[in-house]
């Protein structure tokens, strides 16, 4: 597949490849899409290239949930580990099937 079309859908279930944490996929960039400042904050060694789509997520580790910008070549499907539990996943999506969010339709609005 192409690196710069979309793998992962919004409601898709996915981790990361390097660090310990998984999450939902929100939103899609076709190519990088933040500041330079966060970009250069990535040790050169681990950074991304920024031709190709990224992920907002809806994020979970074992300590804590958040947000997480994540390039694709760092993310993995996940869905078969079950659901993931942010406390924002309810307002966005209508649950889980099979292995991805379905989106609520007033989010879409």
């Amino acid at each position: 597949m192409d690196d710069s079309q979309a793998k992962f859908c919004i409601g898709a279930i996915v981790r990361h490849r390097l660090y310990p944490f998984r999450g939902v996929v929100v939103d899609v960039d076709p190519e990088f899409d933040n500041t330079e400042e966060w970009y250069e904050s990535i040790p050169a060694e681990l950074r991304p290239h920024k031709d190709q789509p990224f992920y907002h997520l809806l994020a979970e580790n074992a300590d804590s949930y958040y947000t997480a910008y994540v390039s694709q070549q760092n993310l993995v499907l996940d869905g078969d580990n079950g659901p993931v539990g942010h406390p924002d996943i309810d307002d966005l999506f209508d649950g889980l099937e099979g292995e991805r969010y379905t989106l609520r339709r007033e989010a879409c609005n």
